[in-house]
C-alpha cells in the first residue's frame, strides 16, 4: 500500500525528466521523505504526541523496538498464554492477540490505572518493588516467584519489561517457559540482560532500532530454546512495506 503509493506518485516525474535530473531529485526526496514517512506510518509521530506507544491509527503497541514489533505482528498468538513482568500498552496489544495474559505490575499507582482499561482475558497482579530499592529485591523476587508458581502453567511468551530487577527475572521467566516458547526482554542493552543470558543453554536474537515515541535507538531481545515457534522457518516472509503500515 505505502510502497505502491510512493511509486505511483513519482512515476510521472521519472518518465518525464532526463535521467540525471530524476536521479538528483530522487536522492533529495529519499533523504527528506524517509524519516518523515517512517515517523508517520509507524506511529512514531503519534506516539510522541500522545506519550504512549500507538500505531498511526492510534491502536496500542508494545514499547519494543520496531523490528521486534514487526516480527511479532506477523505471528499467530491464538491460543497462546502470555506472562508479562510490567504492564502497559503491551498488555492491551497482547490481550487482543493471545488467549490469556497474566501481568505482574510493580508500581501501585500504575497498577490501579491500568486495571481500569483491561479486557477479561487479562489477569493483573501487583507485586510492589518499592522503586527498586536493593534491600527489597529479595521480597519482590519471592513475590513474583510465588505468583508464577501459583499460576501452575507454562507460558508461550514471557515479557520482561518492568522497571527494575530485569536481569534477575530472566531465570524465573525461563523456568516457566513452554518448550517452544520465547522470552522477550525489552531495553536489553541494559538491566543485566546480557549477563543473565550469556551462559545459559539458550539462543538470543537482538532487535536494534527505534521505539514508539522515543528519540534514541534501543534493543529488544528474544531469548529462546531449540524449538521456538516464533522462528519456525515455515512462517512466510511478508512484504513489510505493504502489509505492516
Amino acid at each position: 500500500m505505502v510502497k505502491t503509493g510512493i511509486q505511483r506518485a513519482f512515476a510521472p516525474l521519472k518518465a518525464a525528466l532526463p535521467r540525471f535530473v530524476w536521479e538528483r531529485i530522487r536522492m533529495v526526496a529519499t533523504a527528506v521523505i524517509t524519516p518523515l514517512a517512517f515517523s508517520l506510518w509507524s506511529g512514531h509521530f503519534r506516539s510522541s504526541l500522545r506519550q504512549r506507544a500507538v500505531s498511526r491509527k492510534g491502536e496500542a503497541l508494545p514499547w519494543y523496538t520496531y523490528p521486534c514489533i514487526h516480527l511479532l505482528e506477523f505471528r499467530d498468538f491464538g491460543g497462546k498464554r502470555v506472562l508479562e513482568f510490567g504492564g502497559g500498552q503491551s498488555t492491551l496489544w497482547w490481550a487482543a492477540r493471545a488467549e490469556r495474559v497474566v501481568t505482574i505490575e510493580e508500581d501501585a499507582e500504575w497498577y490501579g490505572e491500568l486495571g481500569k482499561h483491561l479486557p477479561g482475558n487479562v489477569e493483573l497482579h501487583l507485586v510492589p518493588s518499592q522503586d527498586g530499592r536493593d534491600f527489597l529485591r529479595g521480597s519482590y523476587l519471592a513475590g513474583v516467584t510465588a505468583l508464577v508458581a501459583e499460576a501452575g502453567e507454562a507460558f508461550d511468551v514471557v515479557v520482561i519489561d518492568g522497571y527494575h530487577f530485569r536481569g534477575e527475572l530472566v531465570g524465573i521467566a525461563l523456568g516457566c517457559l513452554a518448550e517452544d516458547g520465547a522470552v522477550i526482554c525489552d531495553d536489553s542493552e541494559g538491566y543485566g540482560i546480557h549477563e543473565a543470558t550469556r551462559d545459559r543453554a539458550v539462543s538470543r536474537v537482538d532487535f536494534f532500532g527505534h521505539q514508539p515515541g522515543v528519540v534514541l535507538p534501543h534493543c529488544t531481545s528474544i531469548v529462546f530454546g531449540d524449538r521456538c515457534f516464533l522462528f519456525d522457518p515455515r512462517h512466510r516472509i511478508p512484504d513489510v512495506a505493504t502489509e505492516a503500515y
